[in-house]
């Protein structure tokens, strides 16, 4: 007697007659004869006693066949044949197009689902080969039944699915000093301490490069400026070593002379040991110069995975305020604002800057005139960004002005937005730590169900529950994939869980990562508050108090929940802003298709962002930010704030420092400016200006170079349909209400 059935996805489940009989009915209807439930119910019971108490789904269909061919209804055999032929065939299509639409390199959401990739190349077209095809693996073989048919029917997010499999994490931030200090190997060589300023600029690169074949997400560098400043001295010393050589003089005793800059000036007038100082230092200048150029250019064409990617890379700075420090930061800001190549805008790594009080941010700061070259870098080539480290939550208890290492106390941040800083199971740093993986649930769905309740009291009183069975779904969700995660070994991460992750030098490469990897984060995300208070109010938090007060209490409430579940689970978990580039459309078209097309809702190709102010709403930039300041507490796992600026901002680098200082006024935590920027695909020409042809090349292959989901984009050609949409919705926020008093 059969009593369990092995599904064609590996799950066992209980044996059911009743899908025979379903089967067979369905066949005997398209035949002239019609049904007979008589000889249904025969064959069904026959090879419900006759067959092995474990069977697959195909070794019962090839019974129901064996039966129907010995029975008086042969037609119906060749009905129920061709039928299972037909889905035989239905299902490998699926595939079949799919990989067509990859090796004929169309233009559609599946090939341009990550921006930052190529899928044109052949490395390209393997890794999409390699990510359409382990998605349903698993689906069907790691994803528990409630958490697959929350996916299936549009609820939930899972990220980066495809490397499910791998047990890989998402991000992590480099301790640069471990690898500059101590070497790493990566693939079959090794690298050696490094002893100047141009090879810790080449291990850096290397280290970001290396990391990202072990993990899916992006890598960063938490203190840049305090990492590298050691070896500017020592590449000092080097120059001191070469005029040692070139004179015929000892000049040892300069090695560590005091330095309160590194200024390149001329020698004119200079004397003894001062103009043997600062040769050097000019030296030291223009070598640093170049290993910033280098580094820059490096990120922008070392591939990873595969040959296809560049690496999402990041990098903060701005809080070493040492001669060597400053050194680093003023040439990284210098070659970033000259330019790649030609002149053109670096896409990576993104730049975030350290704004801190006392530090950088006042006039009286030491690092205000850096400060200052930030804005005018930033007002030209979109880079760096801003995080604030005077926000109330992004503040450290341990930070010392005068503690050498008060980097290890502050927060730092991937350019995307996520977050890392808070810790349940060690110290409170960015350091050595990142997200582990994260989910994000569909809030607008929810709202939609919801909307035909007219009491609206009731309404959200539905919609918090539904969001509250949602949320403990997703917390389930990630749990379950972070006990597939921590089985993983040492030795599949050689240099993450060797030299980076957090307690990562304990391991053994044999030892699993279990005991190390809940220094790290899962992320519980949305996208489309904005349509989610649409659907409940019928508006959104950008134009009605009322719709904000609502908005603030249902993230407010994912806020206390992952608290619960961090409790629950014994884990990090935080609330993600999320950065969506592909769900923000894939959602939709999936609520659009049940609901159809709803005025503010469903009706546009996308969800708005997180909690931002939809990107069409006409408003000051004030109004944005003030909207959208209080959300930042709450989304600890990440957020980011946006200005739109018309124009050339070129030579408005106030405008830029306008806007600092109202996220420094608002407690936001994190923020970039987005401007005018119109580059030749031809020649790398770029320039503010509205133009049709280039004045460089005469080319009118013009492209808008634009921030994508906190990166930026080389072309809009990789970008998919739902983020084109939003980015010709877009409009610029008046800047005239700033700035803000000090």
């Amino acid at each position: 007697m059969i009593q369990t059935v092995v599904k064609r996805d590996g799950r066992i489940v209980g044996f059911n007659d009743e899908k025979i009989v379903a089967a067979i009915r369905k066949a005997m209807l398209q035949t002239p004869e019609g049904e007979d439930a008589q000889l249904i119910h025969q064959i069904a019971d026959r090879i419900a006693m006759r067959g092995r108490s474990q069977m697959t789904v195909e070794e019962i269909q090839d019974l129901v066949e064996l039966e129907l061919m010995k029975s008086s209804r042969k037609d119906v055999a060749k009905i129920y044949i061709q039928y299972r032929n037909q889905r035989s065939i239905a299902r490998k299509a699926k595939t079949r197009e799919m990989f067509l639409e990859i090796i004929n390199i169309k233009s559609n959401d599946v090939t341009r689902e990550n921006a930052n990739m190529n899928a044109d190349t052949p490395a390209g077209m393997m890794m999409k080969f390699a990510s359409e095809t382990t998605k349903p693996f698993v689906d069907d073989y790691l994803l528990s039944d409630e958490v697959r048919e929350a996916v299936q029917h549009n609820y939930m997010h899972i990220h980066d699915k495809d490397y499910y499999p791998t047990k890989s994490l998402t991000c992590v931030q480099h301790p640069l000093d471990h690898v500059l200090g101590g070497g790493f190997q990566a693939g079959h060589g090794e690298s050696r301490p490094a002893k100047r300023i141009e090879t810790a600029s080449v291990m850096a690169c290397i280290s970001m490069e290396t990391a990202q074949n072990e993990m899916h997400g992006g890598q960063a560098i938490p203190a840049f400026d305090f990492y590298l400043a050691p070896y500017v001295r020592l590449t000092f010393i080097e120059e001191m070593k070469n005029l040692e050589a070139l004179m015929a003089q000892d000049y040892s005793h300069l090695y560590q002379v005091p330095l309160d800059d590194y200024l390149n000036k001329p020698l004119d007038g200079l004397e003894g040991e001062a103009r043997v100082i600062q040769h050097a230092v000019n030296k030291t200048v223009g070598r640093v110069h170049q290993a910033m150029e280098a580094f820059i250019h490096n990120m922008n064409t070392i591939h990873s995975r595969g040959g296809n990617q560049v690496v999402f890379s990041s990098i903060n700075y701005g809080t070493d305020t040492s001669a060597e420090g400053r050194c680093v930061i003023r040439e990284i800001l210098n070659s970033t604002y000259e330019g790649v190549g030609s002149g053109v805008t670096a896409i990576f790594p993104i730049q975030i800057w350290k704004k801190k009080r006392g530090v950088s941010y006042l006039p009286t700061d030491r690092n205000y005139d850096l400060y200052s070259l930030a804005c005018k870098v930033t007002a030209r080539r979109f880079f760096p960004n801003f995080i604030n480290l005077d926000a109330t939550y992004n503040y450290s208890e341990e930070w010392r002005a005068d503690d050498p290492q008060r980097y290890l106390h502050e927060v730092a941040t991937m350019g995307c937005r996520t977050r890392v800083f808070e810790n349940r199971f060690g110290p409170k740093t960015s350091i050595g730590r990142g997200n582990i993986s994260f989910t994000t649930i569909n809030i607008v769905k929810i709202a939609i169900e919801c909307m035909n309740i007219k009491n609206e009291e009731e309404r959200v009183a539905a919609f918090m529950a539904k969001l509250d069975n949602l949320l403990a779904l997703a917390a389930r969700q990630l749990h379950e994939r972070f006990e597939f995660q921590r089985t993983a070994f040492a030795k599949q991460f050689p240099l993450v869980m060797h030299s980076l992750w957090l307690g990562a030098e304990k391991l053994h490469p044999n030892d699993t990562i279990e005991s190390v990897i809940n220094q790290g984060t899962l992320g519980i995300g949305f996208i489309g508050l904005a349509e989610c208070l649409v659907a409940l109010t019928g508006k959104h938090h950008g134009e009605s108090e009322h719709a904000q007060e609502l908005g603030l209490k249902i993230v407010t409430y994912m806020r206390d929940r992952v608290n619960d579940f961090s409790q629950q689970y014994q884990h990090n978990y935080s609330v993600l802003a999320t950065p969506a580039e592909g769900l923000s459309g894939r959602f939709t078209r999936g609520d659009r298709k049940t609901f159809g097309s709803l005025p503010g809702i469903t009706d546009r190709e996308y969800y708005t962002n997180s909690n931002h102010v939809p990107v069409y709403y006409k408003c000051s930039a004030r109004h944005k930010a003030e909207v959208e300041a209080p959300y930042h507490e709450l989304t600890r796992g990440g957020h980011i704030f946006y200005v739109e600026i018309d124009g050339d901002a070129t030579h408005n680098p106030e405008a830029v420092m306008n806007i600092v200082d109202m996220m420094d006024a608002l407690n936001i935590g994190y923020g970039s400016v987005n401007h005018t920027r119109i580059r030749c695909m031809d020649c790398g020409y770029e320039t503010a200006e509205s133009i049709e042809k280039c004045p460089h090349c005469g080319s009118d292959n013009l492209d808008r170079l634009q921030r994508i989901t906190g990166y930026l984009v080389g072309t809009t050609e990789r970008w998919n349909r739902a983020k084109l949409a939003e980015l010709n919705d877009r409009v610029v926020h008046n800047t005239d209400y700033l700035p803000f008093a000090e």
